[in-house]
């Protein structure tokens, strides 16, 4: 008689080891260059600030490592840091979490039944996908365009459709993948779609304190303070192992968010959420945010200038107003794959291909890319590009041109 060891769950029959783990396990070989992962710049990190401020949390006060609850100081100062994304809101709607992918687990639980329709954009956030796995979430696939972001048309009739969805997941600006920001009359269309639909709207807004081009648009939750759940990190503007980061809800939910969050790790980040606090407290943030955007603006503008000199006529490409990534659209079909494969192999240079990003049921888009410009010097930006394109030259005989949107 076998034993075959006991049975698993249903639903991971579907777990894979994503594209972003595989890849994140690549770049880490000696002298591979990498615009694949959207890593913060670990020379931007205010190491030194939070160290200290760290050792005097451990210094002053045992409970620094201990269980405890959600720091208040913190939920105020993410109140008032919501103002600069158009939310009014106080610290009872503030739901700490350890980042934003525990976010959307939590809500994923929160608001999915067994089986419940999801509306996600054709190309979107692999996390999202893994997020609503446990649920066996059903996808209903829209698609979106490089220029205006997710079709508002296609989301109407997806809302409308019986059985109704659970939800939508949307980024408002600096999508993962494709870089689009949401032109802001779409935004207020969407959020008044999920109103009148009754179809809430999960917004994750990673990138939307890292804007490099002046105005900033009102977020999705500007626009419906009941409809719209809002996630928001610190993982780009500080650092990611502080694991920290937050939901924006109707105060009535918070009490069951913090359930969720109890059985899932017991509130034990309580360290990490000092060390933000205390940064926050010591009024260096505003400065740092906007050295933050400098540094970004000029990687994004490398990665620009870089694509325009190096890839051939018919490559087109996002230019980002917010965030850390540009999606390239290779000409003639050229297979991202295939390129990817030969760019690693001649040139030490990794990206991601656009097929990785495909929604479950989602037919993936296998001659595009997202180039990562956030983790890299403009000079080593310019040193990957030029190496990609010299693999694009010798696959597909192009030029260089400046075919571009």
């Amino acid at each position: 008689m076998t034993n075959d060891g006991p049975a698993m769950a249903d639903w991971t029959g579907s777990l894979r080891r994503s594209a972003l783990e595989e890849m994140l396990s690549t770049t880490a070989r000696p002298r591979v260059v990498s615009l694949a992962l959207g890593l913060p710049a670990p020379d931007l990190f205010p190491s030194g600030v939070l160290g200290e401020l760290l050792r005097h949390a451990l210094a002053v006060d045992a409970r620094a490592l201990q269980y405890g609850p959600p720091s208040e100081e913190l939920k105020g100062f993410v109140a008032r840091l919501m103002k600069r994304r158009g939310v009014d809101c106080g610290p009872d709607a503030v739901f700490l979490t350890a980042g934003a992918q525990q976010a959307m687990s939590l809500l994923a639980r929160l608001l999915l039944e067994p089986g419940s329709p999801v509306i996600v954009e054709s190309s979107s956030y692999t996390g999202f996908h893994q997020a609503v796995a446990p649920a066996r979430a059903r996808f209903v696939v829209v698609p979106s365009c490089t220029q205006a972001g997710i079709d508002l048309g296609a989301v109407e009739r997806a809302m409308a459709s019986k059985p109704r969805p659970a939800l939508l997941y949307a980024m408002s600006d600096g999508h993962n993948p494709t870089g689009v920001s949401l032109p802001a009359a779409s935004r207020r269309r969407l959020a008044a779609m999920a109103r009148e639909h009754r179809v809430p709207i999960l917004e994750d807004d990673a990138y939307g304190m890292l804007s490099y081009d002046g105005e900033e648009r009102p977020c999705l939750r500007a626009f419906d303070d009941e409809w719209v759940f809002y996630i928001g990190s610190f993982s780009k503007t500080l650092a990611p192992a502080l694991r920290t980061g937050w939901i924006v809800a109707p105060p009535r939910m918070v009490p069951l968010l913090s359930s969720l969050k109890e059985s899932s790790d017991i509130n034990t980040a309580t360290l990490g959420q000092r060390g933000v606090a205390a940064f926050a407290a010591s009024g260096r943030f505003d400065d740092h945010l906007a050295a933050l955007r400098k540094a970004y603006a000029l990687r994004r503008d490398a990665m620009v200038a870089a694509l325009v000199r190096e890839l051939p006529a018919g490559a087109r490409w996002t230019i980002p107003r917010s965030g850390f990534f540009t999606w390239v659209e290779l000409p003639d079909g050229l297979d991202a794959g295939a390129l990817l494969e030969q760019t690693l192999a001649r040139e030490n240079v990794a990206f991601l291909p656009g097929a990785a990003f495909a929604a479950p049921g989602a037919s993936a888009v296998r001659s595009a890319m997202r180039l990562s410009f956030s983790n890299l010097t403009p000079e080593a930006i310019a040193g990957a590009v030029a190496g990609i394109g010299r693999v694009l030259a010798s696959l597909a005989g192009g030029r260089p041109g400046e075919d571009q949107q």
